[in-house]
Parts: C-alpha cells; structure tokens; sequence
C-alpha cells in the first residue's frame, strides 16, 4: 500500500511533526511511505526521518533562497493543488485542517483520504462544509474525538489512534539524578514561568536538585529573567533544543509537564518511554488526556494560584523514592501503548477498513 503524509513542514521542532515522522518510519516496514511537505524550512528536517521514507518539499522557503515568483500564500496552494491532483497513493493523511480541507476538495477519486487531528479547528465553516467528503478523522484521544463527532455532527466517521513513539529501544532513566526537567516551545501560554516559580520552592528546601528545561521560543528572554530575579542560576538550565527529547529525559527523575492549555503529548509520551513519572496539571486540555494519575503521574487540581500545588507534587516525589520508583514502572507499562509497531498495525486495520469500504 502507498501511504502519504501532508504535513505543513517537516523540517520544524513541533510534537506533531514528531509524531507523523515516527508513525510513517512504523508504517514503511511494510508499505510504501512518503512524506510531503508543503514548505522546506531548514536543511534537513529537525527530527531524523527513517530512511526508508521518502520525503519531498513543495516549495523552498529556507532563508535566502530566491524564486522566479514572489513567496505567498497563493503559491503555496498551488503547489499543494497540483501535488493534490497528481497524487499516486492509496492513502493520504492530512496533518491539519487546512491540508484537510485542501484533500477533500482535490484529492483523486479513489485515494482515501483521513484527517489526522489534534486539536480542535479555529475556523469551521469549511471545516463542515468539506471534510464530510474525507473518509476519516483520526483523533489522538477520546476527548478529542468526542469534539469531532460534535463538530461533524456524525457526517463522517471519528477514530482514536495514539501518537506513536520512535523505533526502540527506548532510552531508560536509572531514576538516581537529582534532575527535573521539561521539554517544548518555549511560548506564552504553556505556564513556564508557574514552573520555574514553583522550582523556586523546590530549590529553597531542596538545593541539590536541578530543572531543566529543554526547547526555544519567544518566552526564553522573560524566563531567563525571571530566574535571574529569582535567584535560580544554579538551579535552573536552560538547554537549548534537541532532536533527541527522550535521550535527554531519560537522565531525568522527574518530567513535568506545566501546560494547561495544550496537552504536549508527544512530550508526554517521551517521558514514560523513558521510564519517567509526569507531574501536570488536571485540567482537560492538559496531560490528562495521556496518564494515568497514581500510576504513571501525579497531577495537580487547577485553581487561581498553581505554583504552591505544583511544587507540592514536586516535592512529593523529590522526597520518596519508593514512590518515585513505583510511578517508574507504570510510565513504562503506559509507553507500551505507544509503541511504533502496535500503533502502525492499528493504521493498517484502519486503513484496509476504509479501502476495502470503497
């Protein structure tokens, strides 16, 4: 079978870019994969792609690259238009609503077409007018999946799939650092500062741990002073961004994951690879979507001020070990569910349902 993926670009640093790149390295054990990428940013893409996939770029926006016609977003569609019409696959994969909406309209007859979505559209009217002619919606949680089963108003079938996680072996925690850390963009929204201020706390009664935090972004500037006013140089790093997030977490004993607007569930999902306990926030935007709160996490009540909560579940688990250890064990068991190669199969049963449906 020809499997394609549509993705805005692969060459960025995003957990769903992530998440599309382990899934087809899953898939092209047995399929023939290709990824495509509407815009090339960069070089190379930030995460490594599996060599068996084959990856193209409709149009070259690297700094410094000239074109016969001017960059913009007429452009951009048509070349996602030609590349839509001419597309030889079996199966195409949308990764946001816009490329959803654009497969509907001018995908082939024949190709079946599926929406891969994580969050909820800001725009619906084409949303509604379009996408009952896709065959599809794949969903990362029943959570999310109950909103497109509203928003469709039952015109086209919802399902839930997990992300996938990178081939294995996955790197293991030995659980003995002294290290919290975090991993994501750093952007306005995802609650950074709550976490560097609940760590202040930390810090103030356990001085020989660390947080980490791991990725850019516009907030670095403001966080960077707010550890500075805070006094936390020694006990906050910030480490820059890496393609290898779960090879960082693994050198961890705690995760947190401090966002209540976004679930991070690529971030998430990494750490319970690695054998790593998630501390979060409860909320049904946030990290709930992916844990088991007591088995694999501990997750913290949302209410006016955070910090204080926060750094309480920090330090329950900076101060015992056995529980440490014991929520250890379900991230692992957690992570399983995650694995390339069961979620690649569950793909393939969805995918020959829907073929064999035409």
């Amino acid at each position: 079978m020809r499997v394609a993926f549509v993705l805005p670009s692969a060459y960025g640093m995003r957990g769903d870019v992530r998440a599309v790149l382990n899934l087809a390295g899953g898939l092209a054990a047995r399929h023939e994969v290709e990824v495509v990428s509407v815009r090339r940013t960069r070089e190379t893409p930030f995460f490594p792609v599996d060599r068996r996939v084959a990856l193209r770029w409709l149009v070259d926006a690297r700094p410094g690259v000239h074109h016969l016609l001017p960059r913009g977003q007429v452009r951009t569609e048509v070349a996602l238009w030609r590349m839509l019409r001419g597309l030889r696959a079996d199966v195409v994969v949308t990764t946001r609503p816009s490329l959803g909406v654009q497969a509907a309209r001018h995908a082939p007859r024949g190709v079946v077409r599926i929406a891969r979505e994580w969050t909820r559209p800001s725009v619906l009217g084409p949303i509604r007018r379009f996408y009952p002619r896709l065959d599809a919606v794949v969903t990362t949680t029943p959570g999310r999946r109950d909103e497109w089963v509203r928003l469709l108003d039952d015109d086209l079938s919802v399902h839930v799939i997990p992300d996938a996680l990178p081939q294995g072996p996955w790197p293991r925690s030995r659980m003995d650092n002294r290290i919290v850390s975090a991993g994501g963009r750093l952007v306005a929204g995802k609650s950074y500062d709550q976490l560097v201020r609940a760590f202040a706390i930390v810090a103030d009664k356990r001085p020989d741990w660390r947080l980490r935090l791991y990725g850019g972004g516009p907030e670095e500037r403001r966080l960077r002073a707010l550890v500075r006013d805070l006094a936390l140089h020694n006990h906050v790093y910030f480490m820059g961004t890496t393609p290898d997030l779960p090879g960082e977490f693994a050198k961890a004993s705690v995760v947190v994951a401090p966002s209540r607007q976004e679930a991070q569930g690529m971030a998430v999902i990494e750490a319970l690879s690695c054998g790593v306990p998630v501390v979060g926030y409860a909320g049904p935007r946030g990290p709930a979507e992916f844990l088991r709160p007591g088995l694999d996490s501990v997750l913290v009540a949302e209410g006016e001020d955070d910090v204080e909560p926060l750094a309480g579940a920090l330090l329950t688990l900076v101060d015992d070990e056995r529980r440490r250890m014991a929520l250890a064990a379900g991230a692992l068991e957690s992570a399983s569910g995650h694995a390339a190669s069961g979620v690649a199969a569950r793909w393939e049963d969805l995918m020959y349902g829907l073929r064999s449906r035409d």
